[in-house]
């Protein structure tokens, strides 16, 4: 149990890593004067997408209320 905990918490600092890292490259991106819409827009379902595992994974470390 302990061991699955720690795996969660590592997976949930690469998952926010990355997304803190997508919200910079969109944020540079959007700053340039030629900015690929597409580019962009890929890169903010993949954002939103590492959200949602952030939340499974948050969800998954808070402990039952009824055990």
């Amino acid at each position: 149990m302990l061991q699955d905990t720690e795996e969660l918490h590592r997976k949930l600092a690469e998952l926010t890593q990355e997304h803190r890292e997508l919200d910079e490259m969109i944020a540079a991106s959007l700053q340039e004067s030629n900015t690929d819409q597409l580019k962009v827009s890929r890169l903010k379902k993949r954002k939103l997408l590492l959200k949602d595992m952030i939340s499974r994974i948050n969800s998954q470390l808070i402990p039952d209320l009824n055990a």
